[in-house]
């Protein structure tokens, strides 16, 4: 029932909030970063989410060359993987009040991150607008990889678990 539930929150949220409120850049390359640091200074009063970034020395220096306050950055360290990319922020973006995100990551990953946004941010009452990063990877990630974090995501709604360490 829960589940049937998602569309609704995420159609309210949108309603509510039609033009997003902060900046979601999942970690793990720095080609998501220069991207997001520069489509951010378009955005001067929305603040950014870089979640578990390979080297947070660097985050910060590719945000701070192009003039991003330290203020609207923030590098959540805590997630270990793609679910908890979303599971470990979702509380502060509901702290916010935050309705609408802009999601960023690599075009080959966006699929899968899609997916768990709608489960994990969607439960929330939270929407996304995704921007995907352009890469030179080739391949998309398969679909038993989507599958697995949809389950984790379902997992995670249902017991506050993700299932990362099974």
């Amino acid at each position: 029932m829960l589940l049937s539930i998602i569309p609704l929150q995420l159609a309210i949220a949108i309603n509510q909030a039609p033009q997003p409120q902060a900046f979601l850049m999942l970690g793990g390359d720095p080609a998501r970063e220069k991207f997001t640091a520069e489509l951010a200074q378009w955005y001067p009063s929305l603040e950014i989410w870089v979640s578990s970034p390979p080297n947070t020395q660097k985050t910060d220096e590719t945000f701070q060359a192009v003039g991003i306050s330290k203020s609207r950055l923030h590098i959540d360290i805590r997630a270990t993987d793609t679910v908890t990319n979303f599971t470990s922020v979702v509380g502060d973006f509901k702290q916010r009040q935050l309705q609408h995100l802009f999601l960023i990551t690599s075009d080959f990953h966006m699929l899968r991150a899609k997916a768990i946004a709608t489960f994990i941010l969607g439960s929330q009452g939270i929407a996304f607008t995704a921007i995907s990063v352009p890469s030179k990877q080739t391949n998309s990630e398969s679909l038993l990889r989507i599958i697995r974090d949809i389950v984790r995501s379902l997992l995670w709604i249902a017991t506050g678990h993700t299932g990362a360490s099974l």
